[in-house]
């Protein structure tokens, strides 16, 4: 199964001398990935879903995302830049979309291809979806993290979700044919870098949810782009080639509701914040949202403008970018080959996506009702306050914990008190039995003297 195999990449990783064991992060963390152990926390990596919840939380900044740089466009001949829309709304009175693209060739890379075309595209296939699939609501496929957390809690959400690639993928699959087209090139010298605002795009690139190879070869944070980008678009003289352009709606995919807006639906429902989609999920499961049609589900509060590796605060982001899709058009460039690339097999999703069933207590199914069994009994005996002294978000984790080997009782608090208080007050009555066993034998010994 996916998680067992030890060559499973996690962007999101402790920095342990960072740490200070503080548990702030492990009551964050929306698949209770996080423990703290002997001061330090530990990320279980089978249920981390690398939504970045904990690189928000940590105060000490002991959990960072790992990701490429700018110095691995020299593993490939040829570099594509993938501009996640949510870059453009990093820099401050942006009148155009061209001037970021233009920067992003100064900077080192030999294209650029918007990731935003990928939505316009995604964005059409989607539709012959709705009109195709009869299973709902239809589930988005654009963020990572809700994928993957489908995966690790609601597997039985999983063919709800639809089976296009998301548009990171579909940017890179075309940038790269178009470019080997026009440059006679070989796709195998051309390496296609997204511009990342979350960690669960890099870990998506490297483990593909579905299985198959990723298109795209590396991701890079906005974060490390964004000096460099500033600094060109700081200067007068810079080209001012035209681009194709995506269209409004394909750049408003990085707010939230920005998809199901571009959709053009009625029945839809838009959720951002990974713990707002666990709720909604529930809903969907308990088959109380019987009339919607379409979930586009965000882990990142206010969509992709407020991923954990943007520079700009993400409500200003937000702003910056309504504003500039206000001016654009309505339609992309590339129009007519929406329809023709809609149908294509690099944005038809192929390969299943499989559950991760993370939370089962053992493979055996006897086993694992003894260990339910015994975890109910613990959690009886546990305070159920969910304070996260012990290092477990919850008493009910503590308590899979302790029947998984991992923890003890005595790491509650409460029952640690209450067992000290127990045996301060065996050794006070101990003590004050020999004190009174001394003092009667001095009584009688002094009695027999007299």
């Amino acid at each position: 199964m996916e998680q067992n195999n030890k060559n499973y990449f996690h962007s999101v990783r402790l920095q342990r001398d960072k740490c200070k064991g503080c548990t702030n992060c492990i009551k964050k963390c929306p698949t209770e990935a996080i423990r703290v152990r002997d001061g330090k926390a530990h990320i279980i990596n089978e249920r981390c879903i690398d939504c970045g919840e904990c690189i928000r939380t940590c105060p000490h900044h002991a959990k960072a995302a790992f990701t490429d740089s700018i110095a691995d466009l020299s593993r490939f001949k040829y570099a594509i830049a993938l501009p996640a829309p949510s870059l453009y709304g990093q820099f401050k009175n942006l009148k155009s979309i061209d001037r970021v693209l233009n920067g992003l060739k100064l900077i080192g890379f030999d294209d650029v291809y918007e990731v935003a075309k990928g939505a316009d595209i995604a964005t059409r296939a989607i539709k012959d979806r709705l009109s195709e699939k009869q299973v709902r609501p239809i589930i988005s496929s654009a963020c990572p993290a809700v994928v993957r957390l489908i995966q690790v809690r609601f597997p039985d959400l999983l063919d709800n979700i639809v089976d296009v690639n998301p548009p990171m993928e579909v940017a890179a699959a075309f940038a790269k044919k178009e470019f080997a087209e026009k440059h006679n090139a070989d796709i195998k010298d051309i390496g296609a870098f997204f511009i990342t605002p979350c960690p669960a795009k890099m870990t998506s690139i490297k483990n593909p949810i579905r299985g198959e190879m990723s298109q795209v070869d590396g991701a890079i944070s906005i974060l490390e782009v964004y000096a460099l980008l500033a600094g060109k678009l700081k200067k007068p003289d810079m080209p001012d080639a035209a681009w194709e352009m995506a269209s409004a709606y394909g750049v408003g995919w990085a707010n939230s509701g920005g998809e199901s807006v571009a959709l053009g639906m009625d029945g839809y429902l838009s959720v951002d914040g990974i713990h707002n989609v666990i709720r909604v999920l529930e809903e969907i499961e308990n088959d109380r949202l019987t009339d919607l049609d379409f979930f586009e589900g965000l882990a990142c509060t206010g969509g992709c403008v407020g991923g954990p590796l943007v520079f700009e605060n993400g409500y200003v982001a937000r702003n910056r970018l309504r504003l500039l899709v206000e001016g654009l058009p309505k339609e992309s460039s590339i129009k007519e080959k929406i329809a023709e690339y809609a149908k294509s097999s690099l944005v038809v999703a192929g390969g299943q996506i499989k559950p991760r069933p993370v939370l089962k207590l053992d493979e055996d199914r006897v086993e694992a009702m003894r260990k339910m069994e015994r975890m109910e009994e613990i959690l009886k005996r546990l305070p159920g306050l969910d304070c996260g002294s012990c290092g477990a978000p919850t008493c009910k984790t503590l308590a899979e914990d302790i029947v998984r080997g991992e923890a003890k009782e005595l790491d509650c608090i409460f029952i640690l008190k209450d067992r000290v208080k127990k045996l301060a007050e065996e050794m006070v009555e101990l003590s004050s039995e020999d004190i009174f066993k001394k003092d009667g034998g001095d009584n009688d010994s002094s009695g027999t003297n007299g």
